[in-house]
């Protein structure tokens, strides 16, 4: 049986820029990190060549490739969160979706293409974390049991002396909530003045 280097290379580049990405994302503690986007990648130009040297005779070779682009949704489905309201792994999957694409570039002898696009989702990444993290704001749940009238208003007009934006305030069964934008650079300093502000009181933060 004889190797052929050219294959193994193609799934080792895949599979080392899908890598890449998953690294990314696993420093921001996301839900895949670089096992699951090295697999993706590398699976992906392992069925890209499959479909072009594998099967004798008469046959598509893009059938294999369309299939994985829409397989992949599975997984990318299974790493998105609905949790209180709030959609989470969104970027995640489309990481996955690229690495799979990545993969079949890669898989395609298209090896420029491929580092090019790994560089692109990379530097869009970490941009949009540098910019969201300083001038983003970050949506905040704020569940308030059993507080009195007067302290519910005290706690209301600190809130908004620390400059952060009330909405959707409903009270039922005892139970304030409403809901707080604040900037994301803010984020834990404005949780501290809302254990102070809310303190002897049950508080849940999403």
């Amino acid at each position: 049986m004889t190797i052929d280097w050219n294959f193994i290379l193609r799934i080792f580049i895949a599979g080392l820029l899908g890598g890449l990405i998953g690294f990314e994302r696993e420093m921001r503690a996301k839900e895949a990190g670089v096992r699951t986007h090295f697999v993706v990648a590398l699976g992906s130009a392992l069925f890209m060549i499959i479909s072009q040297f594998a099967f004798k005779g008469v046959h598509d070779e893009a059938r294999v490739a369309a299939q994985v682009v829409s397989g992949i949704g599975f997984i990318g489905a299974g790493v998105i969160i609905f949790q209180k309201n709030a959609v989470r792994g969104v970027t995640t999957a489309a990481g996955l979706w690229v690495a799979a694409a990545i993969g079949l570039t890669c898989g395609a002898e298209m090896y420029s293409l491929a580092i090019a696009a790994s560089l692109f989702t990379i530097i869009c990444l970490e941009a949009m974390h540098f910019f969201t993290h300083r001038f983003g704001e970050k949506a905040l749940t704020i569940n308030i049991s059993s507080p009195s009238s007067e302290q519910l208003s005290g706690i209301i007009k600190s809130i908004k002396d620390m400059g952060a934006d009330i909405q959707l305030l409903t009270v039922v069964d005892d139970v304030a909530t409403f809901q707080l934008h604040v900037k994301q650079k803010e984020y834990l300093s404005t949780i501290d003045k809302l254990l102070l502000l809310c303190k002897g009181l049950k508080l849940e933060i999403s």
